[in-house]
């Protein structure tokens, strides 16, 4: 593989940092044109000078003072703000890690496909928030979409060189969380160290909590939605507890091809890193027989109502996955700081998604305003309910 020149947006994230590990172990194949992080500037600084990186952008401008003086001498360029942000977005790269969080990313994330590159895509709200724009600015620019989400990229991979005449639907496999086998009454009761207390992945606060309520794969039914160009009656979710079967790929003589591995981010992030080809990771190598046995449950939509409601926002369309998502948000940020319980999370969502009604979302403009609104709404209603 020739030299491949990359640029990370949300690089001392946790995406960010497994792949910085990546582009660490392969020093002679990548050369790192830009990074980019928020307030961490020690992190930053820290990969900067370990990836010999040209360029290294904070967002918030209140730390450039901070990320100058640990990269002075080092070569490697400073700059902070957010048009830094958007000009390093825009360098010329073979490749581009879009992992901003939140709706933050949405702005780097469109001037990269704006700018044609190769996206490596785990800013969910790129898709989910703002997918028929972003959708929109990918086709025009002739860019490239890599999913890197653990799910999409096995359906990524396993379509591979497939003609999208013979595909019949999709499945994506979802652990079940912390609380698969809990009842509501349970669940009621339920804090956030419990919460966060996920049987097999290590990820942020955020994340955790959704993959408890089945958010996560509401979000992502979206996401793949819009990723294969696929309805959602043609989107299945498994609850798969070992998280060894990352999704499947049903065609029309009955052949289901999957992709399995270990449960570590690393391996889809390389796939999307060297494709069109293959790198060598140091992730941990999948031992079937020790696995013993692979588990699938149908989803219960009773227990964990976040799914249907995703599913009912990809069917509407519009601006209602903006209004879903921003609105899960706050709840999960509510849940967390102790101010709902956890069977309020969906109840919230759902109650903001009914007030706000159908809404457009046809620019970055619209989406950031509606994301904007459904926030206050949520926690107004979150405010209301505590008083």
């Amino acid at each position: 593989m020739a030299v491949r020149t990359v640029s990370v947006l949300g690089s001392t994230g946790s995406i960010g940092c497994s792949t910085a590990d990546l582009l660490a172990a392969a020093p002679d194949k990548f050369r790192v044109r830009a990074l980019v992080g928020n307030r961490n500037a020690a992190r930053l600084a820290e990969q900067a000078i370990a990836l010999r990186a040209e360029l290294a952008v904070c967002a918030d401008p209140a730390h450039y003072a901070e990320l100058k003086s640990r990269l002075a001498g080092s070569g490697v360029a400073v700059a902070a703000g957010a048009q830094a942000v958007l000009d390093a977005a825009r360098l010329e790269a073979d490749w581009t890690m879009a992992a901003i969080t939140g709706v933050a990313g949405l702005a780097p994330t469109l001037a990269a496909a704006e700018a044609g590159r190769s996206i490596a895509l785990a800013n969910k709200e790129a898709l989910v928030s703002a997918g028929e724009v972003m959708l929109r600015a990918v086709a025009a620019a002739g860019a490239t979409l890599l999913p890197v989400d653990s799910e999409h990229n096995a359906i990524f991979q396993a379509l591979a060189g497939s003609p999208e005449r013979s595909l019949e639907k999709i499945t994506l496999t979802a652990s079940g969380g912390p609380f698969r086998l809990h009842t509501r009454e349970q669940m009621a009761a339920m804090g956030p160290e419990q919460a966060l207390k996920h049987p097999v992945w290590s990820m942020g606060a955020k994340i955790t909590i959704d993959s408890a309520t089945l958010f996560n794969k509401g979000l992502e039914v979206i996401e793949a939605a819009r990723l294969f160009n696929l309805t959602e009656d043609r989107i299945e979710v498994l609850v798969h507890p070992q998280s060894i079967v990352h999704g499947m790929v049903h065609f029309s003589d009955g052949s289901i091809l999957a992709q399995l591995g270990a449960p570590d981010m690393r391996i889809p992030i390389a796939h999307a890193l060297a494709w069109p080809e293959r790198m060598q990771t140091a992730s941990p190598r999948l031992d079937l027989a020790a696995a013993a046995r692979l588990d699938f449950f149908p989803p219960d939509e009773i227990r964990f109502p976040a799914l249907r409601l995703a599913r009912e926002a990809l069917r509407a369309g519009g601006g209602a996955p903006t209004i879903l998502n921003a609105a899960n948000e706050i709840a999960v940020a509510g849940f967390l700081a102790r101010r709902i319980g956890f069977l309020e999370i969906a109840s919230l969502v759902e109650a903001v998604l009914d007030r706000l009604g159908p809404r457009r979302a046809d620019s970055l403009a619209e989406v950031v305003a509606l994301d904007e609104e459904a926030r206050e709404c949520a926690l107004a209603m979150e405010a209301a309910r505590a008083a």
